[in-house]
């Protein structure tokens, strides 16, 4: 992956944190409810036996197929790392890297200096595609 970063430059010559190209997108996956049941932590005995969304599998792998960056990003602690990434592993997701610990509740707010495309999963994947919503912004 950092082979296809962009190194960029500010106005004084300083070195800025580098981009992917527009064409490779980077998604963060969440786990649990997303690609498989909605497993919580407090029953991890489960984690090792869900099964994924065919869709998700199908989508997520065809996305990585065509060089985007699949990171899963979860709730999962990290005591729960080995079992995730064996679960990854046995039912053959292709991806990048694994995140583990993301603030658990919902109600997310992510800000970045750099573009966040948001899409929450309402129980099927697909490939994305564009519609005009409302958005929270910065008052500039």
């Amino acid at each position: 992956m950092d082979n296809q970063l962009k190194q960029l430059k500010n106005d004084q010559g300083e070195a800025l944190s580098p981009i992917l190209p527009e064409d490779v997108k980077n998604y963060l996956i969440d786990i649990d409810g997303t690609v498989t049941e909605d497993v919580p932590n407090e029953e991890p005995e489960r984690m090792a036996t869900c099964k994924p969304f065919a869709d998700a599998l199908e989508i997520l792998n065809k996305w990585y197929d065509e060089g985007h960056i699949i990171t899963f990003f979860t709730s999962r602690t990290e005591e729960h790392r080995e079992v995730t990434e064996n679960w990854l592993a046995e039912h053959n997701f292709k991806y990048h890297g694994l995140l583990m610990g993301k603030p658990r509740g919902g109600n997310y707010h992510w800000i970045d200096n750099h573009i966040v495309r948001a899409t929450r999963f309402h129980g099927k994947f697909t490939d994305l595609i564009v519609k005009k919503k409302s958005i929270e912004v910065f008052e500039r």
